[in-house]
């Protein structure tokens, strides 16, 4: 929980709150006060940010779905190079390559995910290096395979692992609605001063303490909530808590201990 936290205060968090306690205090030393109406921040900052975040997970629902795809599409090849080959010794051969590329496929995804913006096009470059290295070594077993229809389901599970992948590249690349975060960030760091006159008015009625606890309060709320909105906003990141990691040793190590253990049961 405590982790958790310090990635949702951060300097802006203490930023924002020193602009409103200094802007209630000077408010409350010229008696400029008013007792505005809190639909404000609803309207104009809380509905807003609320939107946002919940459109970044659904784009951080959608990697996830789609990372499940390349890798279950990764597992359909590794089976079928196993299974389907026309002697035992031959699919033992293909599937560990297969093996060894989709764990080279996937780091090279990983370092495509995390890498500087202008890096991600080398690394976009290297995953369809990647991807055709598996359509070669596909072509490769033709001679092994049983049926055409069974290379031609190959090539359909390497198609739909690039679509997957494209899906996710889009998530990279284009972001949640950019203006509609302009428009709550904008009224976020206004927001100490535009209420101030109403935080100064709450002397009146609570004590110190809790006037300026209620104007600090606000902040850590709003500003906890656009900094939970920014963490979801790249899923792929590694930053935030709710981030998607990619392990492609223990996928890798994945396949090894299913193929042990259908060889046990074999």
């Amino acid at each position: 929980m405590l982790r958790s936290l310090i990635l949702i205060i951060n300097y802006k968090t203490f930023v924002i709150s020193a602009i409103a306690m200094i802007a209630t205090y000077v408010c409350h030393q010229y008696e400029y006060k008013a007792n505005f109406a809190l639909t404000f921040v609803s309207i104009a900052i809380v509905f807003p940010i609320v939107f946002s975040i919940n459109s970044a997970y659904q784009r951080r629902e959608l990697g996830l779905k789609n990372l499940s795809a390349i890798k279950g599409h990764g597992m359909a090849l590794f089976f079928a190079m196993k299974d389907w080959t026309i002697t035992q010794s031959e699919g033992e051969q293909t599937s560990a390559e297969m093996c060894e590329l989709l764990r080279e496929t996937l780091a090279v995804i990983k370092h495509f995910f995390v890498s500087e913006k202008e890096e991600k096009k080398n690394y976009e470059i290297e995953v369809y290096y990647c991807f055709s290295r598996i359509s070669f070594l596909i072509k490769e077993t033709r001679s092994k395979i049983q049926s055409d229809g069974e290379m031609s389901r190959l090539n359909q599970y390497l198609s739909k692992m690039i679509v997957a992948f494209e899906e996710i590249k889009n998530i990279i690349y284009y972001r949640t609605p950019v203006t509609l975060r302009a428009y709550s960030k904008f009224f976020i760091y206004t927001f100490p001063v535009i209420y101030a006159p109403y935080f100064a008015h709450n002397f009146d009625t609570y004590s110190f303490g809790l006037s300026y606890g209620s104007a600090l309060m606000y902040c850590f709320m709003l500003v906890g909530l656009d900094n939970i909105q920014e963490h979801l906003e790249d899923p792929f990141d590694l930053v935030g808590e709710d981030d998607i990691h990619i392990d492609e040793e223990e996928f890798s190590l994945h396949i090894a201990t299913i193929k042990k253990n259908l060889q046990a049961l074999d």
